[in-house]
């Protein structure tokens, strides 16, 4: 299992200097993953990939103005996205940035924290905002979705992201995901 391969901290550390820009613009689109370089930017890019019945502001479709999140995974209710209340849907670092500044991505040159942070393909995905709010940097130990659905996927995929970026885990995320992981199908 995945969990034997990443490395167990007691407790986050705290690791003075984050700033939301040690990670690059916000939803920057010069990165090296998926989606970057293509000319919209990252938070767009998970909107037209997760949202349905998507609209889109002039031809480039690069802006999305409405959409559907047919099941908010961390809530599991159905979302309308509208741009004037964009808030509402929000993009969410499954391993969140401050915590993985206090984890070891304040070593990082600044490129591998914005390719961390435009993480397309495995650390961002549309939820409600207000499930987002509440999850704030907190990890699986300390958090998770009330869709009892998603928890599986979630602890899965925050174990994902820790491994596949070289970032340690808490004790208390370790104790959670194992918890978790028994009762997935």
């Amino acid at each position: 299992m995945a969990l034997k391969q990443v490395r167990v901290l007691g407790v986050r550390p705290e690791v003075a200097g984050y700033r939301r820009d040690q990670f690059g613009p916000a939803w920057s689109d010069d990165h090296s993953g998926l989606g970057g370089h293509n000319g919209c930017d990252t938070r767009n890019d998970i909107l037209a990939a997760q949202l349905q019945a998507s609209k889109y502001r002039g031809k480039s479709r690069c802006v999305v103005i409405a959409g559907t999140l047919l099941v908010d995974p961390y809530t599991g209710k159905r979302l309308e996205f509208r741009k004037a209340t964009a808030s509402a849907i929000q993009i969410d670092h499954i391993y969140p940035l401050s915590r993985a500044w206090d984890m070891g991505a304040a070593t990082w040159p600044k490129q591998r924290r914005v390719d961390f942070a435009n993480d397309e393909a495995l650390n961002l995905i549309a939820v409600g905002g207000s499930a987002n709010a509440s999850k704030g940097d907190s990890g699986p130990g300390e958090w998770l979705p009330l869709n009892r659905t998603y928890r599986c996927t979630y602890a899965l995929r925050y174990l994902q992201v820790a491994r596949k970026w070289s970032l340690p885990i808490t004790t208390a995320d370790r104790n959670s995901i194992k918890s978790i992981t028994q009762l997935c199908p």
